[in-house]
This record gives structure tokens, sequence and C-alpha cells, in this order.
């Protein structure tokens, strides 16, 4: 579970002063089934959701994209809300999974700064069926007490120097942005010759790496067993809180820009209790609680406000043009990529 490293008084004063939360439980107004990534909200928000509306909340995790997806085609389980990135996002609506979201229910997405917005329109492009959550990117994670090198692209993750100190995602999508970023290819390619040639540089890779990863990352980063790893800015704050030797960088051959949002599936059975979750989440003093928490940039510009002009500037949290001009977001990549990506990952998974 990750820690709080802001006051917690701040967040109270803001919680129950600035804006008069609390008071006593309301009456049930039945459910909410969320369906979320793990470690992605702040346990006491879902509690205050719950107190001040009367609408319990029923909460499920997952790990990665690739397996809430799965969940959510079978239809199984009816979640109300659940927080896909990018390119989910777009293979959800494209399969018809998703429901238009009434916003006269959601007037806090006015908060919702309008680039991030505009960004979202590369995989909804309407601005119809999700409401961003969070943003980041995509980098390089090191330490630089056990790294003296000025680390500034992908290719340090094939340094011999760094042998068996190396993380990388265990994630298909992430993994391969490295190779295809140094090889100048788009993320978003399905061309099988250039994956092909990611893949190679990869398996050529693999005799370095301590593992591949996901949540492990942290404990090993801020404990020092590994020096250098992949990772998502959304980490950053808390893992320089607990280690203040590591360094994030976002590699200068570019990388993902990935927005995750809250989206309601086609078979919500709680549709207006999912806007309301939804709208709560984007309330200023809400999403500054929340950021505090979770440590991923939030979009609202309301929760922006009540930060410290420090945070604002520091381009690990909220990264600059700079940055975002040489990434790219991720898309969805149909029935035949995802299966060409999947079966170049399981090949390097197994390889000897």
């Amino acid at each position: 579970m990750k820690k709080r490293w802001m006051a917690a008084a701040v967040a109270a004063a803001l919680v129950f002063g600035l804006f008069g939360c609390g008071g006593e439980k309301k009456e049930s107004k039945g459910q909410v089934k969320i369906f979320n990534w793990g470690e992605y909200i702040d346990e006491e928000v879902i509690e205050l959701f719950e107190e001040e509306t009367g609408i319990e909340v029923v909460y499920d995790t997952f790990e990665t994209n690739e397996a809430m997806y799965p969940i959510i085609e079978a239809g199984g389980v009816s979640y109300d809300a659940i927080c896909p990135s990018d390119y989910m996002i777009e293979k959800l609506i494209a399969n018809d999974l998703l429901a238009e979201i009434n916003f006269d229910n959601i007037p806090n997405v006015k908060y919702i700064s309008e680039g991030i917005m505009e960004g979202s329109r590369t995989f909804d492009p309407e601005n119809k069926y999700s409401v961003p959550y969070t943003f980041g990117t995509l980098g390089i994670l090191y330490n630089t007490a056990l790294i003296d090198d000025e680390i500034d692209s992908w290719e340090a993750l094939w340094n011999e120097e760094y042998e068996g100190n190396i993380l990388m995602y265990n994630s298909p999508r992430d993994l391969f942005v490295a190779p295809l970023e140094i090889l100048g290819y788009s993320i978003n390619t399905t061309d099988e010759a250039e994956l092909l040639e990611a893949q190679e540089l990869l398996l050529k890779q693999k005799p370095l790496l301590q593992r591949y990863v996901m949540d492990q990352i942290k404990d090993s980063m801020i404990s020092g067993s590994a020096s250098i790893a992949m990772c998502y800015s959304g980490e950053v704050l808390q893992l320089q809180g607990a280690n203040q030797d590591l360094k994030y960088v976002v590699p200068k051959e570019g990388s993902n820009y990935f927005i995750d949002s809250w989206v309601i599936p086609a078979n919500a059975e709680n549709k207006e209790n999912a806007e309301a979750w939804i709208d709560f989440l984007n309330r200023p003093d809400i999403a500054l609680k929340n950021f505090e928490y979770i440590t991923y940039s939030t979009p609202n510009t309301g929760a922006q406000e009540l930060m410290d002009e420090e945070l604002l500037k520091n381009p690990a949290v909220f990264p600059g043009e700079d940055v975002l001009s040489k990434c790219e977001v991720f898309h969805s990549l149909g029935a035949e990529g995802d299966e060409l990506f999947n079966k170049l990952w399981l090949q390097l998974r197994d390889a000897q």
C-alpha cells in the first residue's frame, strides 16, 4: 500500500475545512462496483464517498489492462466504473463495451484540463466515454549512488556494466517501448519486421536482466537491490521519498505518454452511481487528497491550484510540452496486432 507523502493534516484541513465535508452516513442508495488498478486510490476517499452519498462501494483491482479486458468482455461481472489506459479504452469503444457518459451528472468535469481532454481525443474522439483520472510518462529510474553516468537514453538498459541490476516491466506494450524507440519506430507499430527487430534487442538484453517486474520495482529500487529500471512517472515521488538517490528521466529518443481514465461498461447496473463516483473524484479537494496518496499526476486544475508551485514545476510529475512532444499515446492495435505482440512476448519470456 502506498504511503501519503504530504502531511495528513493538510489533507484533513482541505477535506473537512475548506469544503465542509463530513457528517453522518446517509441512507443507503445502492451500490457502485469499481474495478481499478491496485494501489490506485486513497481508501479514505472511498470511505468519504460512502459517507457523503450513501452509496456502498464494492471495490476490485486488476494488475494490467490485458488482465482486465477479458473480464469486461465476458460480462460475467457487471462493474459500474473501471479505470483502463488510453489504448484499452479505444479497444473497449471499438467493441461496444462502454456506455456513453451523461456529463450532466458530472459537473466537476469542468476541472479537467483542456490539454488532457484534448489528449483523450486520441482514443475517445468525441470525449463521450471517458473522464481522465491520471496521466504521465514511461521513463527510466536509476540510482545515482550506484550509477555514476548521467542517463538520458533507453540504451542504458542494455549497458553490460549494469548486468544483474536491470528491471524491465512485465507488460508487452510497455516492454517494447524501449527497443522500438531505440530503433526509431513508432510504439504503435504492427509491422512484424520492425517488431522482430525490437524482439531481437530484448533477447540480447535478457541475460543482463535481474527480472521482469510490475509493482515489485518499488522495493527493489528503494533498497538498492536493483540500480536501474523502467518506471512510470507516477511512482517517482513515492520512491524518491524513500530513497533520495533515485532519479527519473524520459529518454531522449521518446517514450509513452499515458492517460488513465474512468469509463462505464455497457452492462453497468448502477450507471448513475458510477457517474456520482466519477464526479466525486473530480472535486478539487478529493482529487488533491487522492493525488497525495497515489502520486500519479492529476489533470484536475482545481487540485493543481491547491498545490505548491515547486511541485507543479517538477517535470517528473507534470511534464512540459518539451517532454510530451517526443512521446506517443498508445493506440489499440486490433486483434491481429495484439496477437502479434503477445506471440513475440511469449517467445521472449520463454527464451532461455
